[in-house]
């Protein structure tokens, strides 16, 4: 029997329509298009308005897309890795509610959050589940509304985060294409760092929570930095190491986008040209769990079958890590 490995074989996205721009954010808080641009790389970003609408309607829509591009039946999906870090709600997992709209009825769904690595530890979860023979068509989405964690009188952070969300399809292949390796780590010790401080078992929500703005996302930029340039290089260096190849030998490298001079970094580290990073960031900012699977979207005309593709993330907690995976089909 030929040895099982886990492809990619169908992409989707979604972003909302309106568009926050950096001369918008410059009306709402003490900030310029010049200093976001310079800093970040961001331009502007997307924001779902709607208030009756949660993390759920952003997968949906990017679920739907990818199962109208590539015709399939969802009745045929076996499972749902939903990545997020906002649910819509606490305990009603936002993944099982996504595959019932969906019409996925015979999958099995949950959440999975790891921060702004959600999506890099989903591909490597739903990849297992392939490889084990057990499940033909694992789906994993990546999505969320940032819009609705954020302080928009904080220009830390304001700045920097979008809502979007995109979705791949994992199957099984016979020719030794999808994920070849996976470096991810974790360390708690990244906690204060970024992070909501209520709302959870540990500060539960009340009258006062509220009024601190306590279950705004908060970080602190400069260690959260730091931290983001050493390890998303580290990982993807290594992996590249470990799997004896060269920066000639990477196709693409598709890494968070969080902040381009991140970016740039670790494209630096891995010594690749500009024409090999594929990079979103000026136009949806930080989605989040969105930002991998949304660079997949834009850019599947590139990607070739055969191509080595080098994912790279990092998020709060700390977590981080780098994956290698080779591309398995060529878009129609």
């Amino acid at each position: 029997m030929n040895t099982i490995t886990a492809a990619i074989t169908a992409v989707g996205g979604y972003v909302p329509d309106f568009v926050l721009s950096n001369k918008v954010l410059e009306t709402m808080v003490e900030t310029n298009d010049e200093w976001i641009t310079t800093r970040t790389g961001i331009k502007e970003r997307r924001i779902l308005k709607d208030a009756d609408k949660g993390t759920s309607y952003l997968a949906i829509k990017a679920a739907q897309d990818l199962i109208a591009k590539a015709n399939i039946d969802p009745l045929e999906i076996d499972m749902i890795i939903m990545a997020t870090a906002t649910p819509d709600m606490m305990v009603a997992s936002t993944g099982v509610y996504v595959a019932t709209e969906i019409g996925a009825t015979n999958a099995f769904a949950y959440d999975l959050q790891a921060a702004c690595s959600s999506f890099l530890y989903g591909m490597s979860t739903a990849a297992a589940y392939v490889q084990s023979g057990r499940y033909k068509k694992v789906l994993l989405i990546g999505a969320d509304k940032m819009s609705s964690i954020v302080d928009y009188t904080d220009r830390a952070t304001c700045i920097i985060f979008g809502d979007g969300a995109g979705a791949v399809l994992f199957e099984p292949n016979y020719e030794g294409l999808g994920l070849q390796d996976e470096y991810l780590r974790s360390d708690g010790v990244g906690r204060d760092f970024l992070k909501i401080p209520a709302g959870g078992s540990l500060i539960p929500p009340s009258e006062e929570t509220v009024k601190n703005r306590q279950h705004n996302i908060m970080q602190d930029g400069k260690t959260v930095f730091k931290y983001a340039v050493t390890n998303m290089a580290d990982a993807s260096e290594l992996i590249l190491q470990r799997n004896n190849l060269t920066n000639q030998d990477v196709d693409w490298l598709v890494p968070h986008q969080a902040n381009k001079r991140i970016i740039d970094a670790t494209a630096g580290r891995l010594e690749l040209d500009d024409s090999k990073v594929l990079v979103n960031i000026e136009r949806y900012g930080n989605t989040t769990s969105g930002t991998l699977p949304l660079v997949l979207a834009d850019f599947e005309d590139k990607l070739k079958k055969g191509d080595n593709v080098i994912f790279a993330a990092f998020g709060g907690g700390f977590t981080w890590g780098s994956i290698y995976l080779k591309w398995a089909y060529d878009k129609k």
